[in-house]
């Protein structure tokens, strides 16, 4: 006999996270997930450029909690519960292996984003999951009875016993408007995780560089990061970039994204070292031009175009530099300043902030404080991590425990 039913409006990974849980835990529960594309979990599908990075090989709570600029304290205690390792075991017991990669990445073994889809399909619907697309949903409120009266956009209305809204990150403030119908307020949407657009010349001769470590800082704000950094056509990328961008989501946008940065080429040497190796090489080698002569592990185009930024001509020898031109070079090497006029979203990740305020919401269960019954899952909530698979992490583990909550399930 059927207990309770239960409507997920959302199909994506933290509605499916959910609706797996829910009906596992809860056989005779009725559990539908209302989909309004006409497929399922079309962000997993071209995440992590199609291969789906899964999570992060960060398997500490409070470690990963770390990671997100916005849920750091609201999302501790959930990752006591349900954690990166668990999300690794959750699809091992499903024979779907994971991979980890250099940087902490975790991928489906397969290195394909279909792997994990179809290990969701499965068992959404060995669970008995019912799953519909084209179901968008336009309206929900309180059932006068009990539960809630759920509108789709071709007139049809579903009642059910619990709601949860799994509707992605707000990119605009209409993605949350079920939640301000059920009594919830929103933190206004700005992006996250985006690279940087520089005009500078030069930068933009350089795409496909990168460095495999760069200290890159934004002056009059408390932002600062170490890491890979990519040149491309329309200025700044890289992880290095993404991190800062993610910390400064907020800040960046009341500054219209235009704002200089300070990159710092060799982190691991300070002024006075990397002066010691450009007198050496004066001395060592007087015959070979400055351009032609890199400090490893900087690319050999990248440090042209720095000696020339620095004011040093083409035919300079070793030789020939002069004390101002080597500091000169010093200082462009540790302190390169750019302008930067503008953003492009980063196409795998199109994270926002912003959703549904934390307060508003018991993270032991995922339910509103406001709304009995009502639960909430994934980016719809102002929590957003940095790239490398935190947010993915996230929509498990908050749909997890929603899933299992809704299901009348304690841990």
């Amino acid at each position: 006999m059927i207990s309770r039913s239960i409507v997920v409006v959302g199909g994506g990974a933290a509605g499916f996270f959910a609706a797996i849980a829910c009906a596992e835990a809860a056989p005779g529960a009725a559990v539908t997930i209302l989909e309004r594309s006409a497929q399922f979990l079309g962000k997993v599908r071209i995440s992590g450029g199609g291969r789906c990075n899964v999570t992060h090989a960060c398997f500490d709570a409070a470690g990963l909690a770390a990671r997100y600029p916005r849920g750091e304290r609201a999302l501790l205690a959930p990752y006591r519960r349900f954690q990166a390792a668990d999300t690794v075991a959750w699809f091992a017991a499903r024979s779907v292996k994971l991979k980890t990669e250099r940087d902490g990445r975790m991928f489906p073994a397969t290195d394909s984003s279909q792997t994990i889809i179809e290990c969701l399909l499965r068992a959404a619907e060995s669970a008995g999951v019912k799953l519909w697309t084209n179901a968008g949903v336009v309206r929900a409120a309180r059932n006068a009875a009990s539960g809630f009266a759920v509108t789709l956009g071709d007139g049809r209305q579903m009642n059910c016993d619990a709601l949860l809204l799994a509707t992605g990150g707000c990119r605009a403030a209409s993605a949350g408007e079920l939640a301000v119908e059920l009594g919830h307020t929103l933190a206004p949407p700005v992006p996250s995780l985006f690279t940087f657009h520089v005009d500078s010349a030069w930068v933009r001769e350089l795409s496909g560089v990168s460095v495999p470590t760069a200290h890159v800082s934004i002056p009059g704000l408390k932002l600062r990061e170490t890491g890979p950094l990519l040149l491309t056509h329309w200025g700044l990328s890289g992880p290095v970039i993404l991190k800062l961008s993610a910390w400064g989501a907020r800040e960046l946008h009341g500054l219209n994204y235009q704002f200089p940065v300070l990159i710092n080429w060799l982190p691991e040497l300070d002024s006075e070292q990397i002066a010691a190796e450009l007198r050496s090489r004066r001395e060592s080698q007087p015959a070979r031009l400055v351009i032609n002569t890199p400090m490893a592990p900087l690319p050999g185009r990248l440090w042209e175009q720095l000696a020339l930024a620095a004011g040093i001509p083409r035919a300079t020898r070793w030789a020939d530099l002069s004390r101002p031109a080597q500091h000169g070079l010093v200082q462009q090497l540790v302190r390169t300043e750019l302008p930067v006029s503008g953003k492009s979203l980063n196409k795998d990740e199109f994270v926002t902030c912003g959703g549904v305020k934390l307060a508003e919401v018991n993270f032991k269960t995922m339910e509103s404080r406001i709304c009995p019954g009502l639960y909430f899952a994934g980016e719809l909530l102002d929590v957003d991590g940095l790239t490398g698979g935190f947010n993915f992490q996230a929509a498990w583990t908050t749909g997890w425990i929603a899933g299992r909550a809704m299901a009348g399930v304690g841990d």
